[in-house]
């Protein structure tokens, strides 16, 4: 129901009532004007995109508390990191409406973000995280739509991965701290995450089959996917070498240290300490890039870019070979050969042709 009266004093009154009957008025100086808001609100009805006036005044702050009210069901690290992301997000649009929030107001945030600088994967995060609350906004038809798409992304950037050599790999693993050493080993020759080799248990590795099957990352929470879960096959002398850690330091989880279950920022904190010590190791190198040695280490013993996707436990085949698809061998000569001799065969019967003759 809409309607348009000129009222005593010159002001013409548009009004509406809602789905729920709720009436909505404004007052505009000129009739056209006041049928133009009326034609505007019956089309975002009719197509489903209507948001009431109130709802509409609902600010960034306001919808994120509601948001992370509804988003404390995940495990409590998810939590944790969704609360640094929105904590940007406030600062930044914390006093507008969502519906106020423009394509335009999203790239210049993301713009000054990498301009700080900072990492260009912690942008991209961040706008993610942006797009995931503005889609939920929308969903619940606070918004109509939302001001993040592809075109207002800043792009992930490329990962660039630390590759330490199999001398630098053996030295960090001397170099750190004897109780710490199985660490190394789990890193760099089973790919483990550090949450995951900080949470494996004794009872998840087959020393007899040589077998590690992660199943909890520190400090006992579920993986977070299935192919996470995949079992990492491991040769008879790492197994050996892992149950001689363990019976120099035994416990419920194969890494311990003196107060009880390792901590990953115990152990990051001693990676740090010890890579001074390693000849030509970036200051930036991490537990995680024991990883891009283990894919590095397979590809150069030739193996393909499934085998890599199984032994890291990648998702997909794009994601191994988006981080280490420069790792494999250069194919320019093998492809030159390959034409080449299909040149040779047509040049020698060319020959072979005109000796007939």
């Amino acid at each position: 129901m809409a309607s348009i009266k000129k009222r005593p004093d010159g002001q013409w009154r548009a009004r509406y009532r809602d789905d729920a009957g709720k009436e909505h008025a404004r007052h505009f100086a000129r009739k056209i004007d006041g049928q133009r808001w009326l034609d505007e609100v019956t089309t975002a009805i009719g197509t489903g995109t209507y948001v009431s006036p109130k709802t509409a005044r609902t600010t960034v702050t306001e919808w994120c508390e509601t948001w992370l009210a509804g988003y404390a069901t995940r495990r409590a690290s998810t939590v944790r990191q969704a609360q640094v992301h929105v904590a940007q997000i406030v600062a930044e649009f914390g006093a507008m409406p969502l519906s106020a929030i423009r394509p335009s107001h999203v790239r210049s945030w993301t713009s000054r973000l990498r301009a700080e600088p900072l990492e260009a994967s912690y942008v991209y995060a961040l706008h993610a995280r942006l797009a995931q609350i503005m889609a939920d906004a929308v969903h619940d038809g606070i918004i109509p739509r939302s001001p993040c798409s592809r075109r207002t992304s800043p792009g992930a950037g490329k990962q660039r991965p630390y590759l330490a050599s199999t001398e630098q790999v053996w030295a960090l693993h001397d170099a750190m701290p004897e109780y710490l050493r199985a660490a190394i080993l789990l890193g760099a020759f089973a790919g483990l995450r550090i949450a995951e080799a900080c949470g494996l248990r004794v009872a998840d590795v087959d020393f007899m089959r040589g077998v590690i099957s992660p199943a909890v990352q520190y400090p006992a929470e579920e993986l977070k996917t299935e192919i996470s879960r995949t079992s990492v096959p491991i040769p008879a002398s790492l197994a050996l070498e892992l149950a001689a850690h363990l019976q120099q330091h035994p416990g419920e989880t194969l890494l311990t240290s003196p107060r009880g279950q390792l901590e990953p920022w115990r152990l990051e904190r001693a990676i740090r300490k010890a890579r001074g010590k390693v000849d030509d190791l970036p200051a930036g190198f991490r537990y995680h890039d024991l990883r891009h040695y283990l894919a590095s280490l397979l590809i150069a013993s030739g193996a393909d870019v499934k085998t890599v996707q199984a032994r890291l436990r990648h998702a997909s085949a794009k994601t191994t070979l988006d981080t280490y698809g420069h790792l494999w061998p250069d194919r320019d000569e093998s492809t030159r050969a390959a034409v080449d001799a299909v040149l040779q065969d047509r040049a020698d019967s060319v020959r072979t042709k005109r000796a007939a003759r």
